[in-house]
């Protein structure tokens, strides 16, 4: 990225041209959010998997199965909360893109 950076500044200073897209302020944060939201839907499901492993392994500890099933319930509340997050985000940029 440092690399990219000198390579513009450098081809700007002898005066060539040098297109660098330009991208809105809205789309930047609504492009920073979908990142977001992907990688915080993405370990929701991974604690899910690994919950359903610690449930299913268990071997009878009351203790260790009823975490399991506390940890798959949070997961769970926590990708519902994520997917209406960016339903709610991606309709109120459409709304304001129009």
């Amino acid at each position: 990225m440092i690399r990219s950076f000198l390579t513009l500044f450098a081809a700007k200073l002898q005066g060539q041209e040098v297109n660098i897209p330009e991208v809105s302020a809205g789309s930047l944060f609504t492009n920073v959010l979908n990142v977001v939201y992907f990688v915080t839907g993405a370990v929701a499901v991974v604690m899910m998997i690994l919950a359903g492993y610690y449930y299913l392994t268990a071997n009878g500890d009351p203790q260790r199965a009823q975490r399991g099933m506390h940890t798959i319930i949070y997961g769970a509340i926590g990708l519902v909360v994520v997917i209406f997050a960016f339903a709610i985000t991606n309709y109120i940029a459409g709304g304001a893109a129009r």
